[in-house]
């Protein structure tokens, strides 16, 4: 075994990197420990003055004797310097001075003694309630992690309802309601301005458009003379027909002027006090439909012209008149509604009763599949074929509507115009029920058309200007006025071509605009009429 221990010493003995376990220690230990305790020193010193000052005693007096805690710990005996931990990191310093002292450092710090070590804020500029309510709303808005479960779900579903959406709404803005569970705001008075519209739609940038030389003449065309043309807002005494005859009814006499040639031909005189109420020409041209004052809707074959049929039912005058295939649906005084088969003897086949007043407007859509009705009692009804209750009812017009016109390449766009107490023209969206658009016209509302071809709306005025004026769609936006009756404008009618209109006024003269002529590029080549078409009722009548 002592050859072992031999070795094992003269290993020790000629390592180079071991650890020193006998000795004094290092020089730079006895430093640092000196260091840390005088810095120890001036920190109790100055806390049992400042303990002294205010009253208190040093709870070093009543504790444990400093010298013991710490002189008494002998450089000798403490551990091995191979053992102990870094010099720098071997005894933490306190940041506390005293008077006139400096905090004792080993070498020069490399940051400024000045750095603040924490932030203190000044409670007299915080604002702390607001500041709680910026965060309390702000996490309510957010919404936790629900939020971004909405937004993730949102963008997954974002093209699904679009394109629900465009299908619902058939193509309308998509910044609307499809249901409606409370009354709506009330509109905005004229001169009203909206300021934060304006804002918004400063930055849009617009779609570029062509540029337009369309001439839109100011005169007529061509002006007759109409005596004894009754005044009456809730009459329709004009129709033109696609045969290109128009039908005029002048008290009690009905003439049909052939703007072919230029001829004028009579066709019926009625019996005083009797007089023309309402007139409209089937689809095919041939046959006109006429409503008296006495209740009773004739059928007249123009080609032929004799009286086809007499049908009664109302009680009152036949203010207006509207074809449907074989179906003609007559508008009276007492507020029905008759739909008439004329192919059969016993025509009545169905009342509608919803209105309280006149009936003064009433137009079925393109398709045929819905009837629109306008009314005195300041009401529009939309009515599906077949069925005796409304389907929708809108009372947004505060004056009697004459007015109803459809839309000819939008089955359920509907115009409505209303009397002088409204004012106004509105658009509706017939499938949902909603109000698409509604403007101020400033006069009475008689009539409205729409072209298709420009995709533009004409209405008829009465006081104070007795214009005509065109409408551009879908914005409204008025493009031309259209001056020269003496009288407030009763009724307008559109040719069969769709390029001029004309208008009879209470001044009894009816006036032609040609506002929507079409280029000769564009006009689309039709077929002329071969004869007259055999009248339908006649093949179907015995």
């Amino acid at each position: 075994m002592s050859h072992l221990q031999f070795e094992a010493n003269l290993i020790e003995a000629v390592r180079m990197d071991g650890e020193l376990t006998r000795g004094p220690p290092p020089r730079w230990q006895r430093k640092a420990l000196e260091q840390g305790l005088q810095s120890l020193s001036i920190s109790e010193n100055a806390s049992a003055g400042l303990l002294n000052i205010s009253g208190v005693s040093s709870p070093w007096s009543a504790k444990t004797p400093h010298s013991g805690s710490f002189v008494d710990k002998s450089p000798g005996r403490g551990k091995s310097p191979g053992r102990g931990k870094s010099p720098g990191r071997a005894i933490p310093k306190l940041s506390i001075r005293g008077p006139g002292q400096k905090t004792p450092s080993r070498k020069t710090p490399s940051t400024p003694l000045n750095q603040q070590d924490r932030f203190i804020p000044n409670r007299s500029t915080t604002d702390v309630e607001r500041s709680h309510h910026l965060l309390v709303t702000s996490m309510e808005a957010s919404g936790g992690e629900k939020q971004s479960d909405d937004d993730e779900l949102s963008l997954q579903q974002k093209e699904y309802q679009e394109k629900m959406t465009e299908n619902l709404n058939d193509g309308q803005p998509p910044k609307i309601r499809i249901l409606s569970f409370k009354s709506k705001a009330p509109q905005a008075k004229e001169d009203h301005v909206n300021n934060l519209k304006v804002l918004y739609s400063a930055g849009k940038v617009a779609a570029p458009k062509a540029a337009s030389t369309r001439h839109i003449p100011n005169v007529p065309e061509k002006v007759l003379d109409a005596p004894e043309l009754v005044d009456d807002y809730y009459l329709h005494l004009l129709d033109w027909s696609i045969n290109n005859h128009l039908a005029v009814a002048l008290s009690s006499s009905i003439y049909i002027w052939n703007a072919g040639d230029g001829s004028i031909t009579p066709l019926a005189q009625l019996d005083d006090p009797d007089y023309v109420c309402s007139l409209s020409w089937i689809k095919e041209g041939n046959v006109l439909a006429m409503g008296l004052s006495s209740g009773l809707t004739q059928l007249w074959d123009v080609g032929q012209q004799k009286l086809v049929r007499t049908m009664g039912g109302h009680s009152n005058r036949v203010t207006t008149l509207s074809w449907n295939s074989y179906i003609l649906s007559s508008g009276s005084r007492s507020g029905q509604i008759f739909h008439h088969d004329v192919r059969i003897a016993d025509h009545h086949i169905a009342t509608l009763v919803s209105h309280t007043q006149e009936v003064c407007g009433l137009k079925w859509s393109p398709d045929g599949r819905v009837l629109a009705s306008g009314a005195n009692d300041n009401q529009v009804n939309i009515w599906e074929q077949g069925a005796t209750t409304p389907l929708h009812t809108f009372t947004d017009h505060q004056a009697a509507i004459k007015a109803v016109a459809w839309c000819p390449w939008q089955n359920n766009l509907l115009a409505t115009g209303g009397g002088t107490a409204d004012r106004t023209i509105r658009l509706w969206n017939c499938t949902t029920g909603i109000c698409l658009k509604d403007v101020q016209t400033n006069s009475q509302v008689s009539s409205i058309l729409w072209s298709s071809h420009y995709k533009e709306l004409i209405s008829g005025h009465g006081f104070s200007n007795h214009q005509l004026t065109l409408w551009k769609y879908p914005t409204m936006c008025k493009v031309a006025d259209l001056t020269g009756h003496t009288g407030r404008v009763l009724e307008l009618c559109l040719s069969p071509d769709g390029q001029m209109v004309v208008s009879a006024a209470a001044d009894e003269t009816i006036r032609m605009w040609k506002c929507w002529a079409v280029d000769k590029k564009d006009k689309k080549q039709t077929n002329g009429n071969k004869g007259h078409p055999i009248s339908m009722l006649a093949r179907t009548i015995r």
